[in-house]
């Protein structure tokens, strides 16, 4: 029997549909709160890895608050801004030892005395005048600790009076003035109490009073640091103060285990011609090259003598004998003010002054000297500055002064501009200058002055003729012209 199929009422229909709809609704409520749950998942991972990410960091790169002083200063000299200076950085704390007068201002003394001045002592020594040289740079350190706090707020350094807190000490005496006390001629006459001054003697005697200080015997006078600006100064004695950190010119006359870039610092000669202050440009320098010194010198200064035959008949080209004199620096300067190129040939040793007579003059510096080392090569690139010439290759005749023929005004101004740019690291007078750039490289030593006291306590003595690790090698492969 067939039977006939009942229609589907419309509440019927109804009831599925709504079933149907309740079902998706269920399905995506879940999905909803699977995405929820899943975000919140998320958002709470995020979080955890961020607090892990900061106690790691914590944990391993913040000191203690133990070792917060220590760890702080040997760590943020490198941290890196524009000028080379980390401005949150602490200061390292430097104690200037209070010397017999006979090392400071008694030197003074003796060369005025040598040249028919003061020839009877002083009652008030501080009132006596250092006298102009290249190596006024003793002068200007010395200077700048004895200034108030207040006035030395732009240094990297702090000065203490208390030993005790001392991070590195300086030793004030004025090393390269007592080298040419008795040179120079003067009213003395031979037989004068002055004529019997002597440099050697006076470097024994600062060596035996350095040996009865207790911070001095401490370290091993590892945490020292004294001044030699001329290359003879203190040679004397310079195998018992080789460990100190050294301000020097050069390393012509050193050892490498004596010093090294490792551990010394490089400073700038003081320029003795006036400074140029008048905008770069060629307009008024009509001079191609310029070079006003002693034509003789020994050892690598006989390059002089060599250059002078190859350029003295060039048309475009000054270069002249002259020694250090009021007169000759009158010269040199209107010789420097007026010419786009001065030539550096190396002296007795690698460096020379008249580098830095070239640097504040904007006079672009061509430098024939393949062992040179130049003071704060870590903010100053000197290939923007100056002119690099391999010494075999500048005695090439027709070659040094064709090639700077060839140079494009352009390509001049570039170099003066970089000039004015960094003038001030060589202005031992300028507020930010030379003293602060000399003492920002001191305080990059302290770490290494830390490591070799430590390492110095546990190690056995090496054979004198073994290197050191505060030694490091110059470069000996030859300098290519940088043109």
């Amino acid at each position: 029997m067939n039977r006939k199929s009942k229609p589907t009422s419309y509440s019927s229909s109804k009831n599925n549909n709504s079933n149907s709809n309740n079902k998706t609704l269920k399905i995506l409520s879940s999905l909803m709160a699977r995405k929820s749950s899943l975000l919140k998942q998320t958002l709470i991972a995020c979080v955890l890895f961020i607090l892990a990410v900061y106690a790691f960091v914590n944990a391993f790169f913040t000191p203690s608050d133990v070792n917060a002083d220590s760890n702080a200063r040997l760590t943020s000299y490198f941290s890196p801004t524009l000028d080379g200076i980390s401005q949150n950085s602490p200061k390292v704390r430097v104690y200037m030892y209070d010397l017999p007068t006979k090392f400071t201002y008694g030197i003074i003394h003796q060369h005025s005395m040598a040249r028919g001045g003061l020839l009877a002592p002083v009652a008030d020594v501080s009132s006596l005048k250092y006298p102009g040289h290249q190596h006024m740079g003793e002068w200007y350190l010395f200077s700048d600790l004895d200034r108030p706090d207040q006035e030395r707020v732009e240094s990297p350094v702090l000065r203490v009076t208390d030993p005790d807190e001392a991070d590195i000490f300086y030793v004030p005496v004025f090393s390269s003035l007592s080298l040419i006390v008795n040179t120079g001629g003067g009213g003395a006459s031979p037989s004068d109490t002055v004529r019997r001054y002597s440099d050697e003697e006076m470097q024994e005697e600062l060596v035996e009073w350095l040996d009865k200080q207790e911070y001095w015997r401490r370290n091993n006078g590892w945490d020292h640091v004294i001044i030699a600006g001329d290359p003879n100064a203190m040679l004397r004695v310079m195998d018992r103060v080789k460990n100190a950190v050294l301000l020097v010119s050069d390393f012509g006359r050193l050892r490498p285990d004596q010093s090294s870039l490792v551990k010394d610092v490089i400073i700038p000669y003081s320029h003795r011609i006036n400074m140029y202050t008048g905008d770069p440009g060629v307009q008024n320098r009509n001079t191609l090259l310029f070079f006003m010194g002693n034509r003789y010198r020994k050892e690598g200064g006989k390059i002089r003598d060599l250059l002078f035959n190859v350029l003295e008949t060039e048309e475009d080209v000054i270069i002249k004998h002259g020694t250090q004199s009021r007169e000759n620096r009158r010269a040199a300067t209107q010789g420097m003010h007026t010419s786009k190129f001065c030539l550096n040939p190396a002296g007795d040793t690698p460096s020379a002054c008249r580098l830095f007579d070239a640097i504040v003059s904007l006079c672009v510096p061509v430098i024939v000297s393949d062992d040179i080392e130049l003071p704060f090569e870590d903010v100053i690139d000197y290939r923007k500055i100056a002119v690099f010439v391999e010494t075999s290759i500048a005695l090439k005749p027709g070659f040094l002064a064709s090639t700077l023929r060839a140079v494009t005004t352009e390509r001049i101004l570039e170099y003066q501009k970089e000039l004015k740019e960094v003038q001030r690291y060589f202005l031992y007078d300028h507020r930010n200058g030379t003293v602060n750039e000399i003492w920002r490289q001191v305080s990059q030593k302290l770490p290494l002055i830390k490591y070799m006291i430590n390492r110095d306590k546990r190690l056995v003595r090496s054979e004198p003729s073994k290197s050191d690790c505060s030694c490091l090698c110059t470069n000996q492969t030859g300098i290519i012209s940088s043109l």
